[in-house]
């Protein structure tokens, strides 16, 4: 399919192509395995010597076709589907960096990263540096060690907002012989394509803008296909040197560098964790796909005018939204994201913790959800949930401060959840 294509036609039409007399929409394989007719051809597969399938827990036609549509959209050259998104970040770093090994990071990231970041791949040998996402590139770049492996950053971090300089991130990865890892769940590859800025590998969590009904959890990563792991091989010898597993395959010979690191993350990742995304959320999926544009820009038309009302309020004592002019980030989005950034909103309740709180609860339309990106508007206190395990020094890194309200503008008018708002405020 043409790679020039825009993104509201290769929502519609990339990732899968019937032929004549095929169903139009993607059917759901709901299988578990496949049949052959010999036992030489399922070794093939076996042996990665042939595409096909076997078995749903590394591969599945829908989740392939669906995998194929994202990787479209981003301009990658590969894309595995995960049953959520925190597997496809877990995928994405562990593919590339295991005990012993050393990792760079953004301090601000969703909370369930950071957590899986510092927490349970520390438990696993892997060290993690968080480092301020607005550092200079000397701090940047102080911050590598020789083994280091990978750098992750977010376009949109959540809840901060803060918008990430993806090519001074790119470069500094770049300079050390390591690729960029980018979450781009926020922005979607409608308002941002990080793979263009540099950036070599990009994850997302579908359960947000990608599905946009709050219908399906999943993840997926896309490799931009452009490192070369070749070129350091005692760096990654996980895709330069031969896998037992596999009868001593090297990814990157059989592979090359458009395929060596996804064919990796299938063949041994999925098949040992099962993070696999099923079928019917893959079908769910598409669908969100399909109007994916549509809802973006709504998503943005909508935040960019909450944003504006909250930032006139008397009881709103900070508004971040990259959207609005003197916004710290509204010239780099202005760059990455010149059509819009997202839906969500962050704001501080003057009053602190307590008038956050109680706003919340005045809200009508607006729900209370540990969710983000939906065709519902829906607000969260993450200093008191996603993330309620970091401490005040960890919060402040994150850019999260007590008092943080994020809200995710939906799809309702926007008019009515100004109106919501304002009664809500009116309780605190």
């Amino acid at each position: 399919m043409n790679k020039n294509l825009h993104p509201e036609t290769l929502c519609i039409q990339a990732g899968y192509q019937p032929k004549n007399g095929e169903p139009r929409q993607i059917p759901i394989i709901q299988s578990t395995t496949f049949r052959y007719e010999s036992a030489s051809e399922m070794a093939k597969l076996f042996d990665l010597e042939s595409d096909g399938y076997f078995y749903s827990r590394l591969s599945n036609p829908t989740c392939d076709a669906v995998a194929a549509k994202i990787a479209a959209l981003e301009g990658g050259t590969a894309a595995m589907l995960t049953g959520s998104g925190q597997a496809a970040t877990f995928f994405a770093v562990f593919n590339i960096a295991g005990n012993g090994d050393h990792v760079v990071s953004s301090s601000a990231i969703y909370g369930g990263s950071y957590n899986l970041f510092a927490v349970t791949m520390k438990r696993m040998g892997v060290e993690f540096t968080f480092v301020d996402p607005d550092c200079s590139e000397e701090e940047l770049n102080a911050a590598f060690r020789p083994n280091t492996k990978a750098v992750f950053g977010e376009t949109i971090a959540n809840p901060a907002l803060t918008v990430l300089d993806i090519e001074k991130f790119a470069n500094a990865a770049h300079a050390h012989g390591v690729p960029l890892i980018v979450d781009n769940t926020f922005a979607t590859p409608v308002n941002c394509r990080p793979l263009e800025w540099g950036a070599d590998i990009v994850t997302h969590s579908t359960t947000k803008y990608i599905d946009g009904h709050a219908a399906a959890l999943g993840g997926c990563i896309v490799d931009g296909g452009k490192f070369d792991w070749a070129q350091y091989p005692d760096k990654f010898p996980g895709l330069c040197t031969p896998d037992d597993s596999y009868h001593g395959v090297v990814y990157v010979d059989r592979f090359g560098k458009e395929g060596a690191f996804i064919t990796k993350a299938t063949a041994q990742l999925m098949r040992d964790f099962g993070s696999v995304q099923s079928p019917q959320n893959a079908f769910l999926t598409n669908l969100g796909l399909e109007s994916l544009p549509v809802r973006m820009r709504q998503h943005c038309q909508t935040a960019q005018k909450v944003a504006e009302y909250l930032q006139d309020h008397e009881k709103i004592s900070w508004v971040s939204y990259c959207g609005l002019p003197g916004d710290k980030y509204y010239e780099r989005a202005k760059k990455y994201m010149p059509n819009g950034s997202c839906g969500v909103i962050s704001f501080g309740v003057k009053g602190g913790r307590e008038a956050a709180a109680r706003f919340m609860e005045h809200l009508q339309l607006a729900a209370i959800e540990t969710h983000v990106a939906d065709a519902r508007t829906c607000c969260l206190h993450p200093a008191g949930t996603t993330h309620r395990q970091m401490n005040d020094q960890e919060l402040a890194a994150a850019g999260v401060s007590p008092d943080l309200v994020r809200l995710s503008c939906g799809l309702e008018n926007a008019d009515d959840l100004i109106a919501d708002i304002a009664q809500a405020l009116e309780a605190v």
